[in-house]
C-alpha cells in the first residue's frame, strides 16, 4: 500500500519548474509508503511513489518504467525512452492470472509484484485494462508515446486518488494534503464545500475543497493533447436472479471464501480486525480455514486484533445502537478459530491526548463528527501495524446483506431521501443533522442541507438500475443497497484509507470483490432476510463457522467510550473555544446553544454520545479553519 503522487504539465506551461516541489509532496505520503520513495521526471511530468511494501518486497520499487525492450514483439516504440512509467497503490488479486496471461502475449517480467502485471496490462490493452483489474487500486500512467496521463480507481474507491486542474496542466496523488502541497492548488474552500463537508451523503467525485476532485470510483480520466476525458467503465447492473434459497446461501459462501483466501496473498504479516460482529468474525474463521498461500506471510493462526476501552466491558450501559460491548464476543470468536488474538485496551487519555486527536485530523485532511471513535479507530490501527501490515475487514457487508437498522424500518426505508440521513432527521438525537446540531440558524440556512440532499438524492436515483416488473418492496430494496454502495460505503473506505495508512496499515476488504457485490445485488431481499432478521443470508452462509452466540449478536456499530471523564474532557477544550473571542469557529456556532451543553444543565444532554458529536465536530472544525486561513471563503 503506497502513496501516489505527480503533475503533467501543458506544453509551454510552468507548472513543474521547482525541483523541491516533488519532495514536498513526497514528504506529505510519508506515513502512507515508510519503506521506500521514488520520482520520475522528464521535465514536464512528474511521478511520486513512496511504498509500504507488501509483495516483492525487493523487486517492487516504484515509479516503475518499461522499458522498450521489455516490450512484445511487434510494438512499434522506438528509442531508449521508456514506453510508460507507473506510480501504483494497491493490490491486484488475480495478477497471477493476468501475469500468465500477458506473458503468453510476449510481455517479459523482471520482478514479482502486480505492480509490474498493472504496468504491462497497460501496455498490451490501453485505458481498457483497468476492466481485466480485479481488487483495490489507484494509479497513473505517463505514457510516453501518446504524451497522455492516464489516471484509474478501483470500482468502489477502496483506494484513493483525487485531481486539480490547473491553467499549466493536471496534478494528482493519494490525498488531498499530497496536492495542497504544489504551489499551483490553493486549499479554497467556499459555501458548496461546507455543504459537503456536513453531509452524509455526498456524491461521487465531490470535494470539500474548491480546486480538488475526486476521481470517481469505477472511472478513468485521460489528460493529453486533447484536454481532460473522464471515462466510466463500470456500472452495477440488474439481472434476474435465478438460484433458490440453498443454492443462493452456498453461492455466497464459495464467492467469500474464495475472495479472503485472495486476499491472504502477501509476502509481510497480516491479521484480521475482529470485531466479535458476524461480518468481520466470518472473515476471520474463514481466514483461519484458507490454507496458507505459497511464499505469504500467513502463518499457521490467523492473527486477529480487537479495540476495547478501559473498563468498558465491565461498566457498559446499552444505547440505541449498541446492546453489549465487542470484546467477549471477540475472544469467543478468537478462541472458537484459535486465533493469536490482540485486545488493545484504551484509556480516556489515549482518546483525549491532543496529538492523536490532532494526527487524526491532519489525516483525513477535513474534519468529522465521529470524535473518539476516528481516535480508536487509529489507535487500533496502530496497534495492528506493530505485529502486521495488512489487515482484513468486515467492511461493506452490511451495505450488500442489508444490516442497517434503517433499511428495517418501513416509514425510513420508504421515505424519498437517503434513508441513513432520513434515520438522522427522525431520530431526536440528531434530528438536525449529525455534527450540525451547535451551528447558528443563519448558517444552517445559508447551507441549505434539506436542498442539498433533495439534489443528490434526484441524481443517485437516476444512476440506479432497476429491472422491469420488480415489485415495490424489491425494488425499493434494491434503491437502497445501490445508494448504499455509491453514498455511503465510499465515505467509510476513505476513512479506513487515511487512519490506516497514517499508521502504515494496509486495509483490506474481502467484501468489496466485484463478483460478490454483483451477485449480492441481484438477491431478492425477500432472501436476504429470509428469516426475518438483518443479514439472514450471510448468517446462513457462515453458520457452520462461529459460535453460537456470534451468530445471534444483533448489528452494532464502532463503541464509543462511555466514560464520563472524557466528555469532561471535551467540555473543558470546547470551553476554551468559546472563550477565545479570535476562535474560527464562532461565526459559524449558535453561541447560547454551544455554551449551554457545556454548562451543567447541559452536562446530561452531552453525556449521549450523539450530543457529543457536535462538540467534536466543531472542535474539528475550529482547529481546521485556523490552518486554513483566509483561504475558507465563509
Amino acid at each position: 500500500m503506497c502513496g501516489i503522487a505527480g503533475w503533467a504539465g501543458r506544453e509551454g506551461g510552468r507548472l513543474g519548474e521547482d525541483p523541491a516541489v516533488a519532495g514536498s509532496i513526497a514528504r506529505t505520503m510519508a506515513c502512507r509508503g515508510p519503506d521506500d520513495q521514488g520520482v520520475w521526471t522528464d521535465g514536464r511530468t512528474t511521478l511520486i511513489h513512496t511504498r509500504l511494501a507488501v509483495i516483492d518486497v525487493e523487486g517492487g520499487g516504484q515509479p516503475m518504467t518499461a522499458a522498450p525492450h521489455t516490450r512484445p514483439a511487434g510494438d512499434p516504440a522506438a528509442g531508449d525512452q521508456p514506453l510508460a512509467v507507473l506510480t501504483y497503490n494497491g493490490e491486484i488479486y488475480n495478477f497471477r492470472e493476468l501475469r500468465e496471461q500477458l506473458a503468453g502475449l510476449g510481455h517479459r517480467f523482471r520482478s514479482r509484484s502486480d505492480t509490474e502485471v498493472v504496468l504491462h496490462a497497460y501496455l498490451e490493452w490501453g485505458e481498457r485494462c483497468v476492466e481485466r483489474l480485479e481488487g483495490m487500486f489507484a494509479f497513473a500512467v505517463w505514457d510516453t508515446r501518446r504524451r497522455t496521463l492516464f489516471l484509474a480507481r478501483d470500482r468502489f474507491g477502496i483506494k484513493p486518488l483525487h485531481y486539480a486542474p490547473t491553467p499549466d496542466g493536471l496534478v494528482f496523488g493519494s490525498e488531498p494534503k499530497t496536492l495542497l502541497a504544489h504551489p499551483a492548488v490553493r486549499p479554497t474552500v467556499d459555501l458548496e464545500g461546507l455543504r459537503v463537508l456536513f453531509s452524509m451523503a455526498r456524491a461521487p467525485g465531490e470535494s470539500v475543497y474548491r480546486d480538488i476532485r475526486d476521481l470517481p470510483p469505477g472511472h478513468t480520466l485521460s489528460y493529453g493533447p486533447g484536454g481532460l476525458s473522464l471515462r466510466r467503465y463500470w456500472r452495477l447492473e440488474a439481472r434476474p436472479h435465478e438460484e433458490g434459497l440453498a443454492d443462493t446461501v452456498r453461492n455466497v459462501r464459495e464467492l467469500l471464501e474464495t475472495q479472503v483466501a485472495r486476499e491472504l496473498v502477501a509476502d509481510v504479516p497480516l491479521s484480521v480486525l475482529l470485531s466479535g460482529g458476524l461480518d468481520s468474525s466470518a472473515v476471520a474463521a474463514l481466514a483461519a480455514r484458507a490454507p496458507a498461500p505459497e511464499g505469504s506471510g500467513a502463518g499457521h493462526a490467523v492473527r486477529t486484533t480487537t479495540v476495547t476501552y478501559s473498563g468498558y466491558s465491565d461498566n457498559f450501559q446499552p444505547d440505541l445502537v449498541r446492546s453489549a460491548p465487542d470484546a467477549p464476543y471477540a475472544r469467543a470468536v478468537a478462541d472458537h478459530i484459535g486465533a493469536d488474538h490482540l485486545e488493545i485496551e484504551l484509556t480516556t487519555a489515549d482518546l483525549i491526548d491532543p496529538a492523536a486527536r490532532r494526527a487524526v485530523l491532519r489525516a483525513q485532511d477535513v474534519p468529522a463528527p465521529f470524535g473518539d471513535m476516528d481516535t480508536s479507530t487509529y489507535q487500533a490501527f496502530a496497534g495492528a501495524s506493530r505485529h502486521s501490515k495488512v489487515a482484513l475487514t468486515g467492511e461493506s457487508a452490511d451495505e450488500i446483506f442489508g444490516g442497517y437498522s434503517w433499511v428495517h424500518i418501513p416509514d425510513l426505508a420508504y421515505e424519498e431521501q437517503f434513508p441513513w440521513v432520513a434515520f438522522e432527521q427522525w431520530h431526536p438525537g440528531t434530528r438536525e443533522g449529525l455534527g450540525q446540531g451547535l451551528l447558528s440558524p443563519a448558517f444552517k440556512a445559508r447551507l441549505d442541507m434539506p436542498a442539498y440532499y433533495a439534489d443528490r438524492y434526484s441524481q443517485a436515483m437516476a444512476e440506479i438500475p432497476r429491472l422491469p416488473r420488480e415489485d415495490a418492496g424489491e425494488r425499493r430494496a434494491r434503491e437502497i443497497c445501490h445508494l448504499h454502495l455509491t453514498h455511503w460505503l465510499p465515505r467509510l473506505l476513505e476513512r479506513n484509507d487515511r487512519l490506516s495508512m497514517i499508521s502504515g496499515l494496509e486495509i483490506r476488504v474481502p467484501f468489496c470483490d466485484r463478483r460478490l457485490v454483483e451477485y449480492a445485488y441481484n438477491i431478492p431481499w425477500w432472501m436476504k432476510t429470509f428469516d426475518g432478521r438483518e443479514k439472514s443470508l450471510l448468517r446462513a452462509a457462515v453458520a457452520d463457522l462461529l459460535p453460537e452466540q456470534v451468530l445471534e449478536r444483533p448489528k452494532a456499530p464502532f463503541p464509543v467510550s462511555q466514560d464520563a471523564t472524557y466528555t469532561k474532557a471535551l467540555h473543558q477544550e470546547f470551553a476554551e473555544v468559546l472563550a477565545d473571542p479570535t476562535s474560527p469557529v464562532l461565526p459559524l456556532l449558535d453561541g447560547e446553544k454551544a455554551r449551554h451543553v457545556i454548562s451543567p444543565q447541559g452536562e446530561v444532554a452531552a453525556q449521549d454520545w450523539l450530543h457529543r458529536m457536535n462538540i467534536e465536530m466543531a472542535l474539528q472544525v475550529n482547529t481546521w479553519l485556523l490552518e486554513l486561513g483566509d483561504c475558507a471563503e465563509l
